[in-house]
């Protein structure tokens, strides 16, 4: 085996870029022999392989798209076959990547080794490419926290590393990607996928999960490869099958695995796709600000800074006290309640708590009110209001406000 060997894997799923993708992957290695790349194909009769077919660095699970179960099924499967490589570096199908990218990997994980890391795992929603024109997005992304979502899991966005021309190695993160990691090659046994999994809380929980495994996450300064996000119009495994009872136990374990609500952790129900004993789920909260059992963040975390999260906290009740719930909401307004022809300068949308009090408030001026009443959903005005903190909501009222009439009937409903 070579010396830096590259475990790759790829899950692929009736993906015509698979070939453009493995093409980019081996032309832009420095050493190409030194990749060893495990494939998820799920494909039908009429898709083929040939270019690849007899390429002594692939292992290729052959297997009919009509059999496959899912993406998080078919990455676990992939780690099967790791054979003892110094590196993994998983992907998807719809890649290109950089000169020497493995070369710039190697070097960026031994600098962070080299600073007291002992297994960095440099992952990150990595910019976008468009197949069809050759467009790329010329900076490097983080995973900043956005909310959670209704059914538990915690949801990142990408963002610009501002500051990337600046800096000279990676930079700590708290999230993982499932299209881009690169780390050491026993993470494909210490932190497998989860097969059980099917889409939604797949990568908040590897990311949790890893960091309990002892890996420090981090994301790159520098782009070594770019990924194709929008593909309209390919078939995805959730348009071809029954999906949606598969997700919905995924949502359940995945809110075991962070006892949220009623339900709790069992270390013996996960066994080896449980956390880790390196560190713990509080240590991930305090190095993160955000509390996945709780569903709150810090506002230094919502923010989007990079981690570790500062402690400058005089108690432990007032650190605490920093995690804030992330509220959603929609405001119905049925198309009766409003006039598209009055002159409405703002809409007052104030949400309540049991007692009347005011929880929140995010008024509409008159650019939103044009845009709402463009997007009708049935008979159905539907504005949506996001924010962190504060008591539950219980219910609200959205208050029109004309320029020639002044205030107007009062629209209230609860939750």
């Amino acid at each position: 085996m070579q010396k830096n060997s590259i475990f790759v894997q790829i899950a692929s799923y009736r993906d015509k870029q698979l070939v453009p993708t493995l093409r980019s992957l081996f032309e832009n290695a420095k050493h190409p022999n030194n990749l060893r790349v495990a494939l998820a194909w799920q494909h039908r009769e009429d898709e083929s392989l040939e270019e690849f077919a007899n390429d002594k660095r692939l292992v290729i699970l052959d297997i009919p798209a009509d059999e496959a179960k899912g993406v998080c099924w078919a990455r676990n499967m992939l780690q099967y076959l790791y054979n003892g490589e110094k590196y993994t570096l998983q992907l998807d199908s719809h890649h290109i990547f950089a000169k020497d990218w493995d070369t710039t990997l190697i070097k960026m994980l031994k600098e962070l080794q080299k600073d007291g890391h002992e297994k960095p795992l440099i992952t990150s929603y990595i910019p976008h490419f468009d197949p069809k024109t050759g467009d790329k997005v010329d900076a490097p992304w983080k995973l900043n926290f956005q909310r959670f979502l209704p059914e538990g899991p915690a949801f990142p966005v990408p963002e610009t590393i501002d500051e990337h021309k600046d800096l000279k190695k990676p930079i700590p993160g708290r999230f993982y990607s499932a299209h881009f990691a690169f780390t050491l090659g026993q993470f494909c046994r210490e932190v497998p996928h989860d097969p059980d999994f099917y889409f939604h809380g797949e990568e908040p929980s590897i990311a949790v999960r890893a960091f309990t495994w002892g890996y420090d996450i981090f994301h790159p300064h520098i782009i070594v490869a770019w990924h194709e996000y929008t593909r309209e119009g390919k078939p995805k495994h959730w348009d071809d099958n029954e999906w949606v009872e598969k997700n919905k136990e995924s949502y359940r374990k995945y809110r075991k695995l962070f006892s949220i609500g009623e339900e709790k952790y069992s270390e013996k129900e996960f066994g080896r796709f449980g956390l880790g004993k390196v560190r713990t789920l509080d240590d991930y909260k305090r190095y993160s600000g955000v509390d996945f059992s709780a569903k709150t963040a810090q506002d230094w975390a919502s923010s989007g800074q990079n981690p570790p999260a500062p402690y400058d906290f005089e108690t432990e009740v007032e650190y605490l006290k920093s995690f804030k719930r992330f509220n959603k909401q929609v405001v119905n307004i049925h198309k009766d309640e409003v006039d598209s022809s009055v002159d409405y300068d703002f809409w007052a949308i104030i949400f309540k708590d049991s007692e009347g009090n005011d929880v929140y408030r995010e008024d509409a001026d008159s650019t939103e009110i044009r845009q709402i009443f463009k997007s009708i959903n049935g008979d159905w005005y539907n504005v949506w209001r996001s924010w962190y903190g504060g008591e539950d909501a219980t219910n609200y009222i959205v208050w029109p406000h004309s320029k020639e009439r002044g205030w107007l009937d009062v629209i209230s409903r609860e939750f």
